[in-house]
Formats: C-alpha cells, structure tokens, sequence
C-alpha cells in the first residue's frame, strides 16, 4: 500500500482510497497514477507515461492532459499550486508530495496493464473502419465529379455511384485493415511488428476477397473481366503501409491530431507510390482498366489525367492518384483510432 497525505493506493488491488472511501479512476488513469506516486519526486516523461501507460498506443496530446486534469481534480489538486502533480513544462510531470510504503508492498512494482479485450478491439476496429469509409468518401467525391464531368447525361447518377461503390470498397478494406492493426493489442509484446504484420494481413486478405468477387462478377455479367484490377498484393502492400504509420504515430510522444493524421499519411502515400511504381493498382488505376476494357461505360476520368498532360489516367496519373488515396485511407483510418483511444473510453 502506498499512502500520501490522505489517500492510499493499493497497485495489487488497483484501489484508490481518501480517508477510506473509494475513489473513482478508471483503468488508464489509475496506470498513470501509480507510475507517478511510485516515481514520486522524479520526472515522469510524457514518453515513460505512452510506453507504460498507453502501452505504444497513438494518443493525441489531450489524451495526456485529460488524464492529467482528471487526476488533480479526484486528488483536490491544483495546477497553479500543486501539492500533489507538478507540470515540467514539455517534459512531463513528477510527483510532489511524500510517500509512504507498507513494507509488503514493493514500491517499483508495476502496476498491471489496463486488459485489451473484445471490446476494445471492436471499438477500435469500427473506427479504424469508419476513418476508411471517410477517406472512401473523399476519393470518391474526387472521381465522382471527374466521372461526372466528362458525361453528357446522367452526371448525378454517375457521381453518386462511384461515391457510393468508392466508400463500400473504402469500409470493406479499412475494416481488414482497422481489425488487423487493432488485433496487435492481444499480443503481449512487440506491438509494433504485429501492428504492421495485422494491417498487412487484413489488406491481403480483403485485397484477395474484392478481385476475386470483382472479376467473378464481370466475367459472370459480361462475359470477360476488366483485367488486372487491385487485389491481394496491393491490399497487403497498402494494409502494411498504414501500420507503419499506426506504429510511427504510436512511438511519438503525445501526438497531437494533426501530426497522428500526417505521420500515416506520408507512410500511406508511399505505399500508393510503390504500388504504382512497381505495376499494382488502386481504384484510380482499376477503373482507368474498366474504361479500357469498356468503352462504352461511363465515366472516363480524362480531367483527372489532363492535370498530368495525359489522355485519361495515364502512368504519371496512376501515380498520383495512388499516392492521394493511400494518403487519405492511412491519415483517415489512423486518425479514427487516435479518436476512438481518446473519445470512446478505452483509456
């Protein structure tokens, strides 16, 4: 048992006690309170609290100070004055006040991890998908009014389908994607390595699963295939990406939103350019192949290709627009696990 002024923490028992009485914290907040009253009078970094306390988790910087606020208001603690939880500004916090130790208690004992269970993985894996319906939405409004402009009847109709099958492809392939990288929390170690190994595996296997409905159903409806649409290659190769940068945005200390956006995104626009750059294909490049083995069909994306001084979506195009998808679907599907840890009780 740990006791200061008059409160008692009991690690084993993962109580909170003032005067006797419990006092509420949950499983995040209560980690963090420990890690402080066992280092009292030292610094805590903000890195030591996201190693042992978010466990690698990318949290944004609120999610930190939510934490810290909490606790000095349960505490009767104040900022300006803290006889408890004292501010080192942009290195951390220490705690201030004496300590005493039970001699039954070991005072560096850890304290154990907040359980990663079902619940949390689904949490996590449904905003991982929504972030991937949201970047869906995005590319889709983009070809969608590409599409649209090129055609002389029916631009609503065409804007709205290709919004429509671009956000459906988007959730399908963010929840691979979100489940994958979410399922790195059962591990017991090494979350970084199964964060990355579980996004690439969930894109594999959604990747696999749309080519092989896709050309099915094209070959079923009009007796032959587009060709060489997106599929398990590119889906793994992308699903990798985005865990590199669920990964990267976990190792820094305290991120703030935009910065938890931007690390996947630029790990996401990679991915899209080696997917490019080495004969794969997203969506850009899968429907550029529809229009060549479907003349007739609608739309064609020429004003998309017209930007690079190419007829329709040319090899510099595929590029591009592989690059801008795979930097919204990682920045998007990231960002919502970054919302879902703070917003959605998981801490």
């Amino acid at each position: 048992m740990l006791r200061f002024d008059r409160f008692s923490l009991d690690p084993a028992d993962r109580r909170l006690l003032c005067d006797g009485a419990a006092v509420e914290l949950n499983a995040r907040y209560f980690d963090a309170l420990a890690l402080l009253v066992r280092e009292a009078g030292k610094l805590v970094s903000k890195e030591r609290f996201l190693e042992e306390v978010w466990r690698g988790v990318p949290v944004t910087d609120e999610a930190l100070t939510q934490c810290i606020r909490t606790l000095r208001k349960q505490l009767g603690d104040d900022a300006a004055h803290p006889r408890f939880i004292e501010t080192v500004p942009k290195h951390g916090y220490r705690f201030v006040a004496p300590v005493e130790s039970d001699a039954a208690t070991a005072p560096t004992a850890a304290p154990p991890a907040a359980a990663f269970g079902l619940r949390q993985w689904l949490l996590l894996g449904g905003a991982g998908t929504l972030g991937g319906g949201v970047a869906g939405l995005f590319g889709g409004m983009l070809y969608g009014f590409a599409g649209a402009s090129q055609a002389t009847g029916g631009r609503l109709s065409i804007l709205l389908v290709l919004i429509a099958m671009t956000v459906a492809l988007a959730l399908i392939g963010g929840a691979g994607v979100a489940f994958g990288i979410a399922a790195a929390g059962f591990a017991p170690s090494h979350r970084g390595a199964w964060t990355v190994a579980g996004g690439a595996l969930g894109g594999l296997i959604v990747g696999a699963l749309v080519k092989l409905v896709g050309l099915d159903a094209f070959a079923m409806l009009f007796g032959r295939s587009p060709g060489d649409i997106t599929g398990a290659p590119e889906g793994a190769l992308l699903g990798a990406a985005v865990g590199i940068g669920a990964w990267l945005a976990g190792r820094a200390p305290a991120l703030s939103l935009r910065r938890s956006i931007g690390l996947p995104a630029l790990t996401g626009a990679l991915g899209g350019l080696i997917i490019a750059l080495t004969g794969g294909r997203l969506l850009g490049g899968s429907l550029a192949l529809l229009a060549e083995a479907f003349p007739a069909a609608r739309p064609h994306l020429a004003p998309i290709g017209g930007l690079f001084g190419e007829n329709g979506i040319g090899p510099v195009s595929q590029i591009a627009t592989a690059a801008l998808e795979g930097a919204l679907f990682a920045g998007c599907l990231v960002a919502a696990l970054v919302f879902a840890r703070q917003r959605l009780a998981l801490d």
